[in-house]
């Protein structure tokens, strides 16, 4: 019985909308090779190079963390809320809401994006940049192993470009999911108490397992797919949190309501038929049919008076091996015996009826061209090799009933919880 969100289960970071060629185009339109050999011609003399930037790229990088840090223990350790005296974090829901914008659309947004930072005059000067910083690191070089060269530094500046339109499109949703974060959090605090309180083991296990499918239908390691995960804002023990808060919420309802679950065979059957192909049917129904002549005039007096004596006898019926004689007195009445149908047979509304209908019940009476129809269920059967699809179709149900229980407790859960709100 599953009781994960879908979207988590089909999270595929891999697969992004990319931004078009055209940009990329205008981005380099004024640094073509024929730009790049005029500045190649216009070059200084070689001089001194000057010492590696690895150790001062360090430093900036160090002191970058340092200040993501110092921002999360200062702002992002706020509790905001209290969920019964447990915390929730201004951290905790910027990762959430940011977990949440990664499946946001945000494809138009970058583009344009894209294209502003394209037409941005200081991009130009930026490539002019790249361009001097690699003649005088490749001295000593043919002018085409420079062009070839700086066209590599391009294609890696236009990708730097791209990332900046996309994770600043993304940055501008988050706001917008600020609130529904909060609310997940609450709930998945009051799930992960109360797998407690019915002494529930809340591990990794699970959530684990989850976070492998989806990196390897990424086609990455675990290790890969956190790491992808944290270039957008998010750490990987956000999406962690919320599948074992799940995995918990499952077991808890399991071993509260699995008792009171009981699997109607009707509502398989109709599921059943409703997931059919067209070119079968799961289940047979066994049906009689009583059919009332139409009046030779038809006015709506006429067919009112004979829905009514349909319906009158619809009242009467008390089995279908009773069901003959009701039509004996009938004027031109015919009444069929029973046999075994394919839903399919039968026309709409009647079949959902039927296949709503309890044994040795009768629906109500419908008008076809040969007059008045009144079906009576007498049974019903499964055809030879459902067995495995009936199967498939008693999980969706008993699964149906869990979701609502779920909803149900979670509600209940909600309306008892201390919850302050403190910033």
């Amino acid at each position: 019985m599953p009781l994960l969100p879908k979207s988590d289960l089909s999270l595929t970071l891999g697969h992004r909308a990319p931004l078009r060629a055209s940009g990329v185009a205008l981005l380099l339109v004024g640094l073509s090779q024929g730009a790049a050999a005029q500045v190649l011609t216009q070059a200084p003399a070689p001089q001194a190079q000057p010492a590696p930037a690895t150790k001062a790229k360090t430093k900036t990088a160090a002191v970058s963390t340092q200040s993501a840090q110092s921002a999360q223990s200062s702002g992002g350790s706020a509790i905001v809320m209290l969920v019964n005296d447990e915390p929730v974090t201004a951290y905790e829901v910027d990762q959430r809401a940011r977990l949440a914008a990664l499946s946001s659309n945000i494809g138009a947004k970058a583009q344009e994006n894209f294209q502003r930072l394209v037409k941005d005059e200081s991009t130009n000067t930026k490539l002019k940049t790249i361009l001097e910083e690699t003649i005088k690191a490749n001295q000593g070089k043919t002018r085409e192993q420079i062009i070839a060269v700086f066209e590599q530094r391009k294609q890696q500046f236009a990708l730097g470009l791209q990332k900046q339109a996309m994770d600043s499109a993304r940055s501008s949703v988050i706001p917008q999911h600020r609130k529904d974060a909060l609310e997940e959090i609450i709930e998945e605090k009051l799930k992960i108490q109360e797998a407690r309180k019915l002494g529930i083991e809340v591990t990794d296990e699970g959530a684990n397992a989850t976070i492998k499918s989806i990196a390897d239908r990424n086609k990455q390691t675990p290790d890969q797919f956190a790491q992808n995960l944290r270039g957008m804002g998010v750490d990987i023990e956000t999406m962690k949190a919320r599948f074992k808060s799940n995995f918990a919420w499952r077991d808890v309802i399991r071993r509260k309501f699995a008792a009171q679950i009981s699997i109607n065979q009707r509502d398989v059957d109709k599921l059943v038929a409703a997931t059919a192909d067209g070119a079968e049917d799961l289940v047979e129904l066994q049906v009689q049919k009583l059919t009332l002549p139409l009046p030779a005039a038809i006015d709506q007096g006429g067919m009112t008076k004979r829905l009514a004596e349909a319906d009158s006898l619809r009242q009467k019926f008390r089995s279908c091996s009773t069901a003959q004689s009701l039509v004996k007195d009938v004027a031109g009445a015919k009444f069929e015996e029973a046999k075994y149908v394919k839903p399919s047979a039968i026309a709409e509304p009647t079949r959902s009826m039927l296949l709503a209908a309890k044994d040795g019940e009768m629906v109500p009476p419908q008008i076809s061209a040969g007059g008045v129809d009144i079906y009576a269920l007498c049974a019903r059967r499964t055809g030879k090799g459902d067995e495995t699809k009936r199967a498939a179709a008693a999980q969706e149900v008993q699964s149906r009933e869990f979701e609502l229980l779920a909803k149900r407790h979670l509600r209940d859960l909600r309306q008892d919880a201390h919850i302050e709100k403190r910033s």
